[in-house]
């Protein structure tokens, strides 16, 4: 349902530009820092929200301490990078890695386009860069590998995609 608010106040005002912020995984615990649930929770909610109008997206905070802070009302969380401020160690979490597959292969400028899963269980969004190269991020948070068909002017390519796995394709 909240994507479709997302969706709805972008049919009110499409000459308004939508940013997500302020996006966090989880509360803070430290035995499960490379749970790579939370990069997937990012990616559904990335997917999801761009293809409902949202032009942008960011973390509440992209580094955080050892201990999920700092925070001044004490609600600490998980972040995309960790600094463990006693050894100087930064610790890429998985989110780091499921965010990377839309901050490096979509460019400034580029426009999503119109796209649908050959697969219900999958989520996928694409851009059109400004150099012309499509971009298209798939998602597959089930258990099972997924086979798919990419389709473009006609042309049909199939893809397998990993259990629990992000797949960027560029074409």
């Amino acid at each position: 349902m909240m994507f479709q608010n997302v969706e709805e106040v972008h049919k009110m005002y499409p000459d308004k530009n939508l940013m997500f912020t302020e996006g966090c995984a989880d509360s803070y615990d430290s035995s499960r820092i490379m749970d790579w649930s939370h990069g997937e929770k990012y990616a559904y909610s990335m997917i999801n929200d761009f293809n409902c109008g949202t032009v942008a997206w960011t973390d509440w905070n992209i580094l955080l301490d050892q201990f999920g802070g700092p925070n001044h009302v004490g609600n600490y969380c998980f972040a995309p990078v960790h600094a463990n401020t006693d050894t100087d160690e930064l610790i890429f979490t998985p989110a780091y890695y499921y965010i990377g597959h839309f901050s490096k292969y979509i460019q400034e400028g580029a426009q999503r386009i119109s796209n649908a899963c050959s697969r219900s269980q999958l989520q996928c969004t694409t851009f059109q860069n400004p150099d012309g190269q499509y971009c298209t991020i798939v998602l597959n948070k089930t258990s099972n590998n997924i086979k798919y068909f990419l389709v473009i002017d006609g042309k049909t390519a199939e893809v397998e995609i990993l259990p629990h796995a992000i797949q960027t394709l560029l074409y």
